[in-house]
């Protein structure tokens, strides 16, 4: 029971605002290219391959980092952290996530298929990007935004202008999320040398994030345009810049950048969803 606990902790289960999260931009792309009314059998696999993903990306996370993670104070009681996993356990775990993943591929159409196995690589890496690349959150957005692609070609089989719309702003609302959420580790990863996009733009990182969001809220209104949504969808985009503004104020006169790095990452899942919802609502308002 305690090693299945532990692996629970290994696919941040017990966590599932990170999880949450990635189910935004496959959701946004799946409820746009249907026009709001996908197969209810389509969202599931979207959904169940999701949280396959980035179980498995966690995991892989785990693996590069199983040496630098007890540096760090959040992630030090992580379970390859601590040697509470060995190696091999979470290598299999790992196998068997992306196994599930791979599978559901088999229901999807063959673009689609090429599409997921191009973010694999990605996925992959992005461990390696903390380590050489001075803002490796691109790296992560990249990752993100190739769910966005993959349930929008999962219903139309190809990728329209405003698929690629709805990709920028995924990339941009990634970037703004784990900019901010990497506040949390700044002060550890500067001693022990990771790279971070909180570290990369210093004393403008609050100014960085603002933009990220700025840029995301363009591309969604361009999206929006180009499919036709209505007010609904709008009216809720116009929510989601008022708190965006807000977080942006928080970062900039907090005196706990750590603390209000994780109060935005946590409050962005409420964002993204809130702008799923005005994504469907915009197909009938």
């Amino acid at each position: 029971m305690t090693t299945a606990r532990a692996i629970l902790r290994l696919l941040r289960w017990d966590k599932p605002a990170g999880r949450l999260i990635l189910l935004i931009p496959a959701l946004w792309g799946v409820f746009a290219a249907a026009h709001g009314a996908p197969s209810p059998w389509l969202v599931a696999v979207m959904v169940v391959g999701t949280i396959a993903t980035s179980a498995a990306g966690c995991v892989i996370n785990d693996l590069w980092d199983r040496d630098i993670d007890p540096l760090v104070e959040r992630t030090r009681t992580r379970p390859l952290a601590s040697r509470e996993l060995t190696i091999p356990v979470a290598v299999v775990t790992a196998l068997v996530a992306l196994v599930c993943a791979w599978g559901l591929t088999f229901f999807l159409n063959p673009f689609t298929f090429w599409l997921c196995l191009a973010a694999v690589p990605v996925i992959a890496l992005y461990p390696a990007a903390k380590r050489v690349f001075p803002v490796p959150q691109l790296v992560l957005s990249i990752a993100w935004g190739f769910a966005v692609l993959i349930s929008w070609s999962a219903v139309t089989a190809s990728l329209s202008a405003a698929a690629w719309w709805l990709w920028g702003a995924t990339i941009f609302y990634t970037l703004g999320f784990d900019t901010a959420y990497g506040l949390t580790d700044r002060e550890d990863d500067r001693k022990i040398g990771v790279k971070s996009s909180a570290i990369f733009f210093g004393p403008l990182v609050s100014e960085a994030i603002a933009v990220f969001f700025a840029l995301a809220f363009v591309c969604l209104v361009v999206a929006g345009y180009q499919l036709e949504l209505g007010t609904g969808f709008y009216a809720t985009l116009a929510i989601a810049a008022v708190l965006w503004w807000r977080e942006y104020r928080l970062l900039k006169t907090t005196g706990d950048p750590a603390r209000a790095g994780g109060r935005v990452f946590n409050e962005n899942v409420t964002i993204g969803f809130l702008l799923l919802a005005g994504l469907i609502g915009g197909t009938l308002i």
